[in-house]
Formats: C-alpha cells, sequence, structure tokens
C-alpha cells in the first residue's frame, strides 16, 4: 500500500489530525525577499523580514521571527507589534488549493459515505484563509484559539457555529467544559484549533476599543518561554480535545522539522499517549538527521511539493 494510500485510509477512519504550519502560505507560489502586506499571507521568513525592515533590526538572523518580534516589542512595545501583525494579517487574502482541499474534504468522505467525515485541524497560523475556505464551501466549524494575552493568558476562546468571534466563549475550566460538537474521539463538524492565537478582523475592530480586541499572538521570545513553560496543549484543551490529540497521529504540512517550539509541544502530546499512532510530514528535502529524529517518534517523512501532495490526496479520495 502506498504512502497516499495510507494517510487516506487513516482520514477516512478519523486517525489522523492535520497540523498547518505557516509553509502553507507557499502553497503554489516562491519565497520573496520583500514582503509588503496585502499581496498574499507570509512565510514566517517573509514576515520576519518585513517586520526587521518596519522596526530597523540590525541583528545577523533577520529571518529569525520569534528574535525580530522579540526586539520590535522591546523597542516600540507590544502594542506597536501587534498594531503591525494586525496590518498583516488583517485582510482579505485567498484562499489556496490546500485550503480549499480541506474544506471540501467532508463533503467528498460523505458522498463515500464514511462514518467520520470531519476533522480536528491544528493550525499555528494567525489569519483566517481556512475558515474563509469552509465558509465558502458552506462547511460548519467550531473555532477554538489561544489567549496569548492578559488577563486570560493560557487559556483558550470556544467560538461555536455560526457564532461571532466578539460572543466567544471563554474555556475557563477545561476538565469539565463540554460544549464542544464531539461523540466520543470523533468531531460531529470540523474544529479548527488555533494553538498560536488568531487576528481579529476589520469588522470586529470597528466594534473595540483597542484593549478589546481578541488579537493574540504567540510570536516573541517571551511569548514562547511563557508559552513552553507553562502551557501543556493537551491539558489546557477541553477534555474532549485532550482525547481527540493524544488518540491520534498528525499530518504536518508547512512545517520545517526542525522547529523547536513544533518539537516541545508534540513531545508533551506524545508523552500522554498510551499507543503511539502513526504520523507523516510532507517535506520538500528532509536530511539525514530530520528523518532519524522523526522516525524515532513514528512521524514518517514523505519528501514532496504541497502542491503535488494535495493533488494526490484529492486524486486518491475521489477514486
Amino acid at each position: 500500500m502506498s504512502h497516499i494510500e495510507d494517510v487516506v485510509g487513516a482520514i477516512m477512519e478519523g486517525e489522523v489530525i492535520p497540523f498547518f504550519g505557516a509553509g502553507v502560505n507557499l502553497f503554489d507560489r516562491m519565497e520573496r525577499e520583500d514582503y509588503h502586506p496585502g499581496e498574499y499571507l507570509p512565510s514566517g521568513s517573509e514576515l520576519s523580514r518585513y517586520l526587521a525592515s518596519k522596526y530597523r533590526y540590525s541583528g545577523p538572523d533577520k529571518t529569525d521571527l520569534s528574535r525580530v518580534s522579540q526586539y520590535a516589542s522591546l523597542m516600540r512595545g507590544p502594542r506597536s507589534l501587534y498594531n503591525s501583525l494586525g496590518e498583516v494579517f488583517d485582510g482579505d487574502y485567498p484562499t489556496t488549493e490546500l485550503h480549499r482541499f480541506f474544506a471540501r474534504l467532508p463533503g467528498l468522505l460523505r458522498k463515500k459515505k464514511s462514518k467520520r467525515p470531519y476533522q480536528l485541524i491544528l493550525t499555528t497560523n494567525y489569519d483566517d484563509v481556512l475558515e474563509q475556505a469552509f465558509r465558502t464551501e458552506g462547511e460548519a466549524y467550531d473555532l477554538i484559539t489561544y489567549i496569548a494575552k492578559k488577563p486570560n493568558l493560557g487559556k483558550f476562546w470556544h467560538v461555536p457555529h455560526n457564532g461571532h468571534v466578539r460572543d466567544s466563549i471563554l474555556i475557563d475550566e477545561p476538565n469539565t467544559y463540554r460544549d464542544l460538537p464531539f461523540k466520543g474521539l470523533m468531531p460531529e463538524r470540523t474544529v479548527i484549533l488555533k494553538i498560536h492565537g488568531m487576528v481579529e478582523r476589520t469588522s470586529n475592530r470597528e466594534l473595540a476599543q483597542a484593549d478589546e480586541l481578541h488579537d493574540s499572538f504567540v510570536i516573541t521570545e517571551d511569548d514562547y518561554i511563557d508559552y513552553l513553560a507553562s502551557t501543556d496543549i493537551s491539558r489546557l484543551v477541553p477534555y474532549q480535545l485532550k482525547l481527540k490529540l493524544t488518540n491520534s497521529g498528525f499530518l504536518f504540512l508547512g512545517y520545517g522539522l526542525r522547529d523547536w517550539n513544533l518539537r516541545v509541544i508534540m513531545h508533551r502530546i506524545w508523552r500522554d499517549q498510551d499507543l503511539h499512532s502513526t504520523s507523516w510530514a510532507i517535506q520538500l528535502k528532509a536530511d539525514d538527521l530530520d528523518k532519524k529524529f522523526w522516525e524515532a517518534h513514528n512521524v514518517n517523512i514523505f519528501e514532496s511539493s504541497l502542491e503535488t501532495y494535495i493533488k494526490e490526496l484529492e486524486r486518491e479520495l475521489s477514486k
């Protein structure tokens, strides 16, 4: 059985969680040295270079996003950094074929009479392009998003299907929160979990003062220290999500596998798994060290562009 058949089988059985990184924003285009907000969503390196130029960062590595963001926050204050990130991510960006594929996926699985057509999708991205793809397809989804600022630092918001971000429910007691659309381990509609926060869109900004915005970004070095020192995703999310996270494999899309932030998050999730599930990481190129590290955690690397990979997934699903 081929790799693609393995992944499609896992998707149909509800055994795998798609996990999006900033690299999905490079779908069907090349990375550029100069980025301007409003043209397209940036990769991590593009965003870092943009912020380095805006805040006149003179350090040696202008593609180190957490370091450049830390500099901006220290020199001009977190408010200035949040305003800059709002300018970048509060835009009407086009969806990519990757986003549209996952928005079509529930319909494809329903046509195949799957009893488990809905996904839990994890993302570290702040934009709402994935949600827009689901709205365009007319597919229901619930949104869960991390809070990276006080007074609710370390908690999550829940925006139910057809709800409004201004009416988000604060998940204050995750162990007792049972208002997510789950039946056992299976979601009854798509759930999007944004573990690094989100941007609040323009329509909501017009109704709120800056301090009331739901903007929330895990992005500076201090953010990551707070996040990784005190946050265990599988313990802070509602119990229904914890069960799903600790009983599933993952399909990593748009990640550099040397991302230590990702490693810490996954280490904590895998630590709570009684039985390990197979996971997959889609990489254009991977060296021997990457392969050995991830294979030790039951993560199989498949070398392919995201464009080719999504086409192969949809082709296999459509057979």
